[in-house]
């Protein structure tokens, strides 16, 4: 069942469903890949649609979500290589020169004020209003992961990590319900949400608000058929922390 359009769009984020009072919706920060026409980051075009541009898999779990299990979703529409909206306004990393050992030239010396104005501005600001409005009962923050850093050795066998800062609430509830069903989970890995969690710390921990951190393993969010099951997967488990939070 559909549960509805876009509310809002932008070229920095599009929501997908209307929230309700009490609900769940979904937060994806690093959905896309799409870098504006008029900025040119200098990099090979395969890099786009790896991990350093994109959280693989996430755009279109996001649309499942709310789409079909009604849990409405604010989704990023620019590359993190763009500006990451994940990260403090002075993190280095906002505008990353450096990713996973790629350079990225075109992002040195670029005017940051202007991509913070442009883009991390905009889309804090509405989420700000969408979640204010909304008053969920839980915040789903989706994200994704490579398997393997291209500057580490070290393998993330994590099928899906959980992630949070101080509020453990939701994390503690999902921990044992995803490993009952199976999978490896990283409590606070690939890693931990004390280091990174800017999003959350300012519309969750920073309003009381519960929120529950996931990071998919990206190997297994590759196709349709993985974004059903993750969705699927994902809008239970939400459903049962929200409930058991009450």
């Amino acid at each position: 069942m559909d549960h509805g359009g876009a509310a809002a769009m932008s070229e920095v984020f599009r929501q997908i469903g209307k929230p309700s009072p009490g609900g769940i919706v979904c937060a994806a920060d690093h959905a896309s890949n799409r870098v504006p026409e008029d900025i040119d980051l200098c990099i090979p075009e395969r890099l786009l649609h790896e991990h350093i541009a994109v959280d693989i898999g996430t755009e279109a779990i996001a649309e499942r979500l709310a789409r079909s299990h009604a849990i409405p979703a604010h989704i990023a529409a620019v590359s993190r290589l763009v500006c990451d909206f994940n990260r403090e306004e002075d993190a280095p990393g906002l505008v990353p020169e450096t990713s996973d050992g790629h350079p990225i030239p075109g992002n040195i010396g670029a005017d940051r004020e202007a991509r913070l104005n442009r883009f991390h501005r905009p889309y804090h600001t509405a989420l700000a209003g969408w979640l204010d409005e909304a008053y969920p009962a839980l915040v789903l923050s989706l994200h994704s992961f490579t398997p393997r850093l291209e500057t580490s050795d070290a393998a993330r066998p994590w099928q899906v990590g959980v992630l949070y800062n101080q509020d453990e609430r939701a994390a503690r509830i999902a921990v044992p319900i995803l490993e009952a069903e199976g999978l490896c989970v990283g409590d606070n890995l690939p890693y931990s949400g004390r280091d990174l969690n800017y999003t959350m710390n300012r519309h969750a921990e920073a309003q009381g608000r519960p929120y529950l951190g996931i990071e998919i393993r990206q190997d297994l969010a590759a196709n349709a058929q993985d974004h059903a099951r993750w969705a699927d997967l994902l809008a239970d488990v939400a459903q049962r922390v929200a409930s058991a939070l009450g």
